[in-house]
C-alpha cells in the first residue's frame, strides 16, 4: 500500500511525502515478501539450567530455592554427594531459562544462538558461564544442548544510598550457544501438494498470487483457498525447492483494505492512498483561555511589631480567540484532495486526528480508522 505520511510536529503543515506517488499504482512485490511457504518455519526451544562465575550477584538460596535442588542435583551427577543445606551458601549461581530459535531444515552440529534469563533473584548475568543445558520442542524431544560463556549488554552498580542500572543485567545471550543434536523429519520432495500462507490475509491478493503461478507454470496448478492460503499441486517427478525458488521470486500486485493509522502519542497519521471521503465541510477554531499568577513579595513597614512579610498572588488571564475557517471537502475525495483541504486551513497533526475522528463518527469516512 502507498501511504502519505502527515507531519508528526503541531506546528507544522499537513503534508505527503514528496517521494511518493499517490496516483501511480501499486508496485509490483515478490511472493517472498508478502507470503511464506507452509512447513518452511522456525520451532521453538525452551530449557532450564545454571549459570555460574557470577560474582556475588546469583540467586539467594534462601529465596530460590529450586536453585540450591539444581546446584545440588548437577553437584550429584558430577560425583560430588552427601551435601547438607549448610553446606550450600553460594552466591555465584543463578537459576535461569534457556530459550532458543531451531531454523528449518536445521542440520546436525549446527549451531543456533540462544537467550539466557534469570528465573531468581539473581542481581546481574555478567560475567556468568551457562553449563550444559538440554533444550526441548513443544514434542518434549531434545533437539539442541547449549553451554557457554554468556554476554549481558546492561549492567547494574549499587552501593549504600544509591544505585544505577542501565539496561537488563539479567538477560544474555550466547552467539551460537547451541549445538543441534536432533533434525525434525521433513522432506519437500514427499510432499503431494505446496501451500503458501499471506502474511496479510486478503482474497484479491489470493487470487492474483494464484494466477501468476499459473501464469509462469503455464497450465492451472495453483488455486487460492480462502484469502490466506494459495495452493499448488504437484506431481511425482517435481523438483519442488527449485519451484519454491522460482515462485518466490515471481511478483505481483498486493491489494489492501483502505486504512487510516494514528500513533496519537507522537501526532504521527498513516492515510491509505484508497481512502475516500463523502462530501464535508470541515472547520477549526476556538477559544484560547491563558491563566497567568506572579507573586508578589509583600514587605510590612519600617520598625512595625507584628508585621510580618507575605508573598500575594496576583493572577492575569488572557482570552484569545482564534478565527474559525470553513473549507470544503467536495464527495469522493482522494488522499491528494484530503490533504490539501486539510492544509487550507492550516491545521497541524492534532488538530487533524480529531477531524478524522470526527468525520469518521459522521459515516462519511470510507475506511478502517486505527488508533494505536
Amino acid at each position: 500500500m502507498r501511504y502519505a505520511i502527515l507531519s508528526a510536529l503541531k506546528f507544522l503543515p499537513i503534508a505527503i511525502v514528496t517521494a511518493l506517488n499517490i496516483g501511480s499504482a501499486h508496485a509490483d512485490v515478490r511472493i517472498k515478501d508478502i507470503a511464506s511457504f507452509e512447513g518452511v518455519r522456525e520451532n521453538q526451544l525452551v530449557g532450564y539450567g545454571l549459570v555460574v562465575g557470577l560474582n556475588g550477584t546469583g540467586d539467594t538460596l534462601r529465596n530460590s530455592p529450586f536453585t540450591e535442588k539444581s546446584i545440588e542435583g548437577m553437584l550429584e551427577r558430577l560425583g560430588v554427594g552427601n551435601l547438607s543445606e549448610d553446606k550450600i551458601k553460594t552466591e555465584n549461581t543463578a537459576a535461569v531459562m534457556v530459550t532458543a530459535m531451531l531454523p528449518p531444515f536445521a542440520r546436525r552440529g549446527s549451531t543456533i544462538d540462544v537467550v539466557v534469563s534469570s528465573l531468581g533473584d539473581a542481581d546481574s548475568l555478567r560475567g556468568g558461564t551457562l553449563v550444559v543445558t538440554p533444550l526441548t520442542g513443544a514434542d518434549g524431544e531434545v533437539y539442541a544442548v547449549a553451554q557457554g560463556p554468556i554476554a549481558v549488554a546492561g549492567f547494574a552498580a549499587q552501593g549504600i544510598n544509591a544505585s544505577v542500572v542501565e539496561g537488563v543485567p539479567t538477560v544474555a545471550r550466547i552467539e551460537n550457544g547451541a549445538t543441534v543434536e536432533a533434525e525434525i523429519d521433513f522432506r519437500l520432495n514427499d510432499m503431494d501438494s505446496l501451500r503458501i500462507a499471506l502474511r496479510t490475509p486478503d482474497f484479491t491478493t489470493a487470487v492474483r498470487v494464484a494466477d501468476a503461478i499459473n501464469d509462469q507454470l503455464g497450465q492451472r496448478k495453483a488455486a487460492a483457498l480462502d484469502p490466506t492460503t494459495i495452493e499448488i499441486a504437484l506431481n511425482n517427478k517435481e523438483d519442488v525447492p527449485q519451484l519454491m525458488a522460482g515462485i518466490e521470486n515471481l511478483t505481483v500486485e498486493p491489494d489492501s483494505a483502505a486504512k487510516v493509522v494514528i500513533d496519537a502519542r507522537s501526532g504521527t497519521i498513516v492515510i491509505g492512498s484508497n481512502v475516500r471521503i463523502d462530501e464535508v465541510a470541515v472547520s477549526q477554531g476556538g477559544l484560547t483561555v491563558v491563566v497567568r499568577e506572579d507573586p508578589v513579595i509583600s514587605q510590612p513597614e519600617p520598625f512595625s511589631v507584628s508585621g510580618a512579610t507575605i508573598v500575594v498572588p496576583q493572577t492575569s488571564v488572557a482570552v484569545n480567540e482564534k478565527e474559525a475557517k470553513f473549507t470544503i471537502l467536495e464527495g469522493d475525495v482522494s488522499l491528494q484532495r484530503l490533504v490539501d483541504g486539510l492544509n487550507a486551513i492550516g491545521i497541524g497533526a492534532s488538530e487533524t486526528i480529531s477531524i478524522l475522528q470526527a468525520i469518521k463518527a459522521a459515516g462519511a469516512l470510507h475506511a478502517d480508522l486505527e488508533i494505536i
